[in-house]
């Protein structure tokens, strides 16, 4: 080991051009990885889980189990690595969720899910939906559309077929999910009289609307050397087109749909609403990212979608405006990171410089935390994995740099009895390369153990499964990659730049608040040693007050992160109608719009429109403090 530590000092002392080559390299990958790396405020801890969606509309909760959620629950036994099968079932909506052990991929899950869904019985008009891959952190934009001329079932249908369409080609975009507005149908209302008049039934009038709304194919007709498609046009394409269906021939007269059924546009019964601010009927729209995407990239790419769609495809008076934005939390979470770094890397300098009382010592151990950091971001980079305010605010500062305080103070004090035994003026024309190699190899290995003891006392916390194993993996993970960088670091960078600043003039200053805390220390050294055993007392004392105090610290572990949003939510009895949940969101968004901090309120009532977010009857409020 002597050997090994030995030959890298020396190879660093010998080639120090290459030295600072490879630590600018080293710094300016570890940068530009910091800038691209995905930044999260809290880990996502889930596992993977697949979702089944079935709408069944009309039907009632005690149908949609029997008929569908429990054939999907039965089919999904024989899936392999599953943990749990659990189901929501609700009037018109079954959700079905696979759950899966720590470390199946998703792609391995789908493939399963898929092909037992192939294998399940269902009733003829039931048609299940697999969700995209995203967590319960996807959700990283919302907006709403906003219009004074259109209301809110032609602002839906706006969303249905430009927006929702745009949005999903966007990369790292796993669905859009809509709350609000009214899902535009054709009505038909029926005359019973007219049906009564011409003998028919409502049935014969929807088989003739349903057989209607197709085109036909039919053969190739050749002439003069042209090959000519016939086929027929039956697609409606209006309210008028719906009205001259024929429904049967009367005597040569044909019975139309307009002569029994007022036709004309409506909606399909709401399962939900949202509402900003003010305005009752909102249509909002969610954007979730699929799972592992860098959110920051993801929405570079949506706001650009967004972008172009207001001011090229949409109509003038419709406009998509942001409402929430993963930008303002991903910023507000660097900053916060960045502010506790720099707080800790001028308090450990300030402390440093105190203590060595020599600023270019100082300057030597300070230079090894920024380059350790760096050196951290690159590993997490390249081992494919995230920063969370989590790993980066649990960094020591103390513990990276230690090993590089021990070997500058070694090297300091063996220069400083070198100046005492030769001279100042005889030291500082001496070469000292070999001096630093010999005081540096003695040092290394010492450092070196040490380092890897700390480095050794994380595996406990590598071991971790499950949940807490995605929680607090990326803090060790984090924090051994820079004590591996500081260490590197301490064994090359440290005596290159110790042989260039402490080449002359180096002298041990006498420092009065070092002499002082001496002082103190040797005063309590020997008071505690002339009277061991009440300092056995005390100290077991203090253990036993610190073991039993333990149980009554709190269990959270994660930091408080305060982006000035809130998310409140307010559950109705399973009875209750929308009116009368619409009404409780009023008196809610009301009393949240009193407090002058908040700017909007973005209330949902019910259900999302496509059935992924099954609320039930509650109401959620989302505020933005200024």
């Amino acid at each position: 080991m002597n050997k090994f530590i030995k030959n890298i000092i020396a190879f660093s002392l010998k080639n120090k051009a290459f030295t600072f080559i490879w630590v600018a390299i080293l710094a300016v990958a570890g940068f530009i990885s910091f800038k691209n790396m995905p930044i999260e405020a809290f880990p996502d801890v889930t596992n993977t889980q697949i979702v089944i969606i079935t709408q069944w509309n009309g039907r009632s909760a005690e149908e949609v189990e029997r008929f569908v959620t429990t054939p999907i629950e039965l089919a999904m036994s024989p899936v392999q690595k599953k943990t749990s099968v659990r189901s929501t079932t609700m009037f018109g909506l079954s959700i079905v969720k696979i759950l899966f052990d720590d470390g199946v991929d998703d792609t391995f899950a789908r493939n399963q899910v898929n092909n037992q869904l192939r294998t399940v019985s269902l009733p003829d008009e039931v048609d299940p939906e697999v969700q995209p891959p995203y967590g319960p952190t996807g959700e990283i934009f919302r907006y709403t559309l906003q219009s004074k001329k259109k209301d809110s079932r032609e602002l839906l249908t706006l969303q249905n077929w430009v927006i929702d369409r745009a949005l999903r080609g966007v990369p790292g975009v796993a669905d859009i999910n809509v709350f609000g507005g009214q899902d535009k149908v054709f009505e038909l209302s029926i005359d019973p009289r007219a049906l009564d008049k011409y003998n028919l039934t409502p049935l014969q009038v929807y088989d003739a609307v349903t057989k209607s709304n197709l085109n036909v194919g039919g053969d190739v007709i050749e002439k003069n050397g042209q090959a000519y498609v016939v086929r027929g046009i039956g697609l409606v394409k209006s309210v008028a087109d719906i009205g001259n269906i024929t429904i049967e021939n009367d005597n040569g007269n044909p019975v139309l749909v307009k002569n029994v059924a007022d036709v004309h546009e409506s909606s399909m019964p709401r399962v939900g609403q949202a509402g900003l601010n003010n305005q009752e009927d909102t249509v909002e729209g969610i954007v979730v990212m699929r799972k592992g995407e860098n959110p920051r990239e993801v929405l570079v790419g949506v706001k650009a979608k967004i972008k172009e769609l207001n001011e090229k495809i949409l109509p003038k008076d419709v406009k998509m405006v942001t409402f929430y934005d993963r930008d303002n939390l991903m910023d507000f979470t660097t900053e916060t990171v960045m502010h506790n770094l720099l707080e800790g890397i001028v308090l450990v300098t300030v402390i440093v410089l105190i203590f060595m009382a020599d600023w270019r010592t100082t300057l030597i151990v300070s230079i090894i935390i920024p380059l350790s950091l760096l050196f951290a971001f690159l590993c997490l980079k390249l081992a494919g994995m995230s920063a969370n305010l989590l790993s980066l605010g649990a960094v020591d500062f103390g513990i990276i740099i230690d090993g590089a305080v021990v070997m500058v103070e070694g090297i300091f004090v063996m220069l400083d009895h070198k100046a005492h035994k030769y001279g100042d003026e005889k030291f500082n024309k001496m070469a000292k390369a070999g001096w630093i190699k010999q005081t540096g190899t003695g040092l290394g290995k010492a450092i070196f153990f040490s380092k890897l003891i700390i480095i050794t006392s994380l595996i406990p916390i590598f071991s971790f499964q499950k949940v807490e194993g995605k929680m607090f993996s990326p803090l060790a993970f984090t924090l051994g990659f820079a004590l591996m960088g500081a260490l590197i670091f301490t064994l090359t960078l440290v005596p290159v730049l110790s042989h260039i600043l402490l080449n002359k003039n180096v002298k041990e200053k006498n420092n009065p608040f070092v002499n002082f805390w001496d002082r103190i220390v040797l005063k309590g050294f020997n008071y505690t040693f002339r009277h061991k055993k009440m300092s056995l007392i005390v100290a077991i004392s203090f253990l036993t007050i610190t073991l039993f105090s333990g149980k009554f610290l709190g269990t959270e572990f994660l930091p408080q992160l305060n982006e000035g949003s809130l998310w409140i939510t307010a559950e109705m009895p399973m009875s209750s109608s929308l009116k009368e949940s619409l009404k409780t969101a009023d008196l809610l968004k009301k009393d949240i719009m009193s407090f002058s901090e908040v700017t909007d309120v973005l209330a949902q009532t019910g259900r999302s429109n496509d059935g992924n977010r099954p609320e039930r009857i509650w109401i959620c409020a989302v505020c933005r403090q200024s």
